[in-house]
C-alpha cells in the first residue's frame, strides 16, 4: 500500500471544539497536551468524532465530525498557542478534506474493527486519540463523500 507508512487517528472533540480547530486549520487533542499530538507525522489521516455538542454538555453527536472533519496532517511540529492567561493547549496543523455530509458513528459501528462490541464502545474513544487501521479510516471517509486519491 502507498500508505504502508501513515497512520490514521480519531481525535475526539465535542463539536464546538471540532468546528473551531476545522475554521483554524488545526487539531488539538487531550485537552491540548503535547505527547498524544507528537505521535502523529505529517501525512498521517485524522479523523474528528463528536461525541457532543459542547464540552460538559449534554446533547449527543455521535458522529464524525461535518464541515470537513477529515484531513491530512501538515508538515511541522506541533506548536503551543495562548488561548487565555490560564490555557496555552499544544496544537498540530491539518488539511481538511471538503466533504458533502456528517457520518453517525451508530450505523458505522458494527464494521469498524478500532471499536469494542457491546453496550461500552464508547469507552475506547475516551482518550481522545485513537490510532485506526487504513480500513477504517477508507471506510468512515467513504461516509462522508470523500474520494481518497
Amino acid at each position: 500500500s502507498v500508505c504502508a507508512l501513515m497512520k490514521f487517528w480519531v481525535v475526539v472533540a465535542s463539536l464546538d471544539h471540532a468546528q473551531r480547530g476545522i475554521k483554524g486549520g488545526f487539531i488539538q487533542a487531550c485537552h491540548g497536551k503535547v505527547p498524544p499530538l507528537k505521535r502523529m507525522m505529517p501525512g498521517d489521516g485524522v479523523v474528528l468524532y463528536s461525541p457532543k455538542e459542547t464540552l460538559g454538555g449534554r446533547k449527543a453527536v455521535q458522529a464524525f465530525t461535518v464541515a470537513p472533519g477529515i484531513g491530512y496532517v501538515r508538515p511541522g511540529e506541533p506548536y503551543q498557542v495562548e488561548v487565555s492567561e490560564e490555557f496555552h493547549p499544544h496544537r498540530r496543523d491539518v488539511d481538511f478534506l471538503p466533504h458533502r455530509k456528517h457520518a453517525p458513528i451508530l450505523p458505522l459501528r458494527p464494521t469498524l474493527s478500532f471499536l469494542p462490541s457491546g453496550p461500552r464502545w464508547g469507552a475506547s474513544l475516551r482518550y481522545g486519540l485513537v490510532q485506526i487501521p487504513e480500513e477504517d479510516f477508507e471506510r468512515i471517509a467513504a461516509h462522508m463523500d470523500i474520494k481518497q486519491e
